[in-house]
């Protein structure tokens, strides 16, 4: 039996939006034209998708979130055509704010299995990876990067063209304006506290990822000096990064803009 969506007498849906089998739009929501909604999506009341957002299926968008808004720069272009794209399986809860990319063609990105905390905020062209976890008034700035299985605690702030590696943790209130390597575990003001064991756990790695992981991190974070220069000391050498774990941190620190979270040991 196909399923039938369900729209709100009240609710502002364009005839050229597209809303997926089983959906279901609530009162006072708003859609304007282009937006696409998956199957089985849940569209709450006074909630806003703007023209140009895409959502998978089973995506649940809670009351007064706005998808697919204008980038927060002073010199953006407001008939630039550029959206906004969910993936499946995402729940974006109250107040939650998602903005479009910041040029023709480009997108803003929030995969799989992301849960959105109330008042979290996306901006234009970030990219956020699968399973990611964002607490409560987290506020990303325009193109940062989130890696799979990262969670963010309540009341980060993350500077614009930042990267957050995979299975990595920022504790709430952090000020982060620096690259967070994957695995690792950020607080405070740019500062690293060591690996996110609890993560590394729960994503069952093994213990050969672990103990090469656990080796790679003391090269490179101990003692002081260039992180970037030991990191690529330590891949040379053939004790580190022996598995995919370990030479993914260490791969991690060959690129970026923003320079890396400095070790709690080195702070002082």
């Amino acid at each position: 039996m196909v399923k039938c969506m369900s729209i709100h007498p009240s609710a502002l849906v364009s005839e050229t939006a597209v809303i997926g089998a089983g959906s279901i739009v609530g009162p006072y929501a708003v859609i304007e034209d282009g937006a696409v909604l998956g199957e089985n999506c849940s569209i709450a009341a006074h909630a806003i998708l703007r023209g140009g957002a895409v959502l998978g299926n089973a995506v649940t968008v809670d009351s007064f979130a706005v998808i697919g808004g204008d980038p927060q720069a002073l010199s953006f272009d407001p008939s630039t055509k550029s959206g906004v794209v969910i993936g499946n399986n995402v729940a974006i809860r109250e107040g939650c704010t998602v903005n479009r990319g910041s040029s023709d063609g480009s997108n803003t990105v929030v995969e799989d299995g992301c849960f959105l905390m109330a008042q979290a905020h996306i901006a234009h062209d970030c990219k956020v990876g699968k399973d990611v976890v964002i607490a409560n008034n987290v506020m990303l700035a325009g193109h940062v990067t989130i890696g799979a299985n990262v969670f963010i605690g309540g009341g980060v702030g993350i500077h614009q063209f930042c990267r957050i590696g995979t299975y990595a943790m920022i504790g709430g209130n952090a000020s982060i304006s620096a690259d967070v390597p994957p695995y690792v575990m950020a607080a405070e003001r740019n500062t690293a506290h060591g690996l996110n064991m609890v993560g590394l756990r729960r994503g069952s790695f093994e213990r050969p990822d672990l103990a090469d992981l656990k080796k790679c991190y003391r090269a490179v974070y101990f003692g002081g000096g260039n992180l970037k220069k030991k990191a690529a000391e330590a891949v040379r050498e053939h004790e580190f990064g022996v598995t995919a774990t370990g030479a993914r941190f260490l791969a991690f620190f060959e690129y970026g803009k923003r320079g890396f979270v400095q070790s709690s040991n080195e702070a002082t």
